[in-house]
């Protein structure tokens, strides 16, 4: 799995975060996707890496503007209730 995290310029409410993730998923076979306007963040779970340059487009198209990507491998979170120490 790999996690591709942007840095969005323009995302001012959550009406924003939904074209973003909208634009993305019509664009690519992604497992998940989180737009954080508060943060300026996109952050996409995907089996195989993602192409910058369309997923750029794909988000410039929409009107917002990407100014950085990051790309490296996911490990999901395992949560327990047990196996920790009081």
């Amino acid at each position: 799995m790999i996690k591709t995290t942007l840095k969005i310029d323009g995302m001012m409410c959550g009406m924003c975060e939904s074209h973003i993730n909208d634009a993305v998923r019509q664009s690519f076979k992604i497992k998940k996707i989180n737009s954080s306007h508060a943060k300026g963040t996109t952050e996409i779970i995907s089996e195989n890496p993602l192409d910058e340059n369309a997923l750029r487009e794909a988000i410039e198209k929409t009107g917002y503007k990407v100014t950085e990507i990051k790309t490296g491998p996911y490990e999901k979170k395992h949560f327990s209730l047990f196996g920790r120490k009081a």
